[in-house]
């Protein structure tokens, strides 16, 4: 029997604090066929769309989008914690569960009408996708479609984007746990 995507991804009971179930794609990311597969599995999906170029969010979005944006034939964006770029950026906060933070793209990144594919590794409550969404819109680009490799369902996230008119793809959902 062939392995699935969520096969690979292990569950971390009360990390990074007690009663939450961390969805770990390290050992997605250390297994080849895992790995290949899952950047097959987006790469098949977007060939044939109009892709200008993959925006990542930080970290693990990095890790996706490069492989993708590579395979695509397109350039790739990293949409970073504040302070972490340089050069002239533009910035959107967004609530965390415990406070607030600031996700900063470079002002000359994405330009009036470009597809911009969103990727990240995981989408819980929604803040960080939507503020990347929003900081792109800023840049004057569209995002095509957020995609992820795990959606958490029950916590919402995807169903903001989707009532915000953004479209959303993952490779695989954890709900119900």
């Amino acid at each position: 029997m062939s392995p699935t995507i969520s096969s690979f991804i292990r569950t971390i009971p009360d990390y990074p604090k007690p009663g939450i179930l961390f969805r770990d794609v390290t050992g997605l990311l250390e297994d080849p066929r895992g790995l290949r597969m899952t950047i097959d599995l987006i790469v098949h999906r977007y060939i044939d769309r109009p892709i200008d170029i993959v925006a990542g969010i930080e970290a693990r979005g990095f890790i996706f989008g490069t492989a993708v944006a590579y395979e695509l034939g397109v350039g790739f964006v990293p949409l970073r914690k504040a302070g972490k770029l340089p050069g002239d950026v533009i910035g959107v906060e967004y609530e965390l569960e415990y406070g607030s933070d600031r996700l900063e793209m470079q002002v000359d990144a994405v330009s009036a009408g470009t597809e911009v594919l969103l990727i990240d590794d995981l989408i819980a409550t929604g803040g960080t996708a939507l503020a990347g969404i929003e900081l792109i819109e800023q840049g004057g680009g569209q995002v095509h479609e957020a995609c992820f490799v795990i959606d958490l369902p029950d916590l919402g996230g995807s169903d903001k984007l989707r009532a915000g008119g953004c479209d959303v793809f993952a490779l695989c959902d954890f709900s119900g746990h």
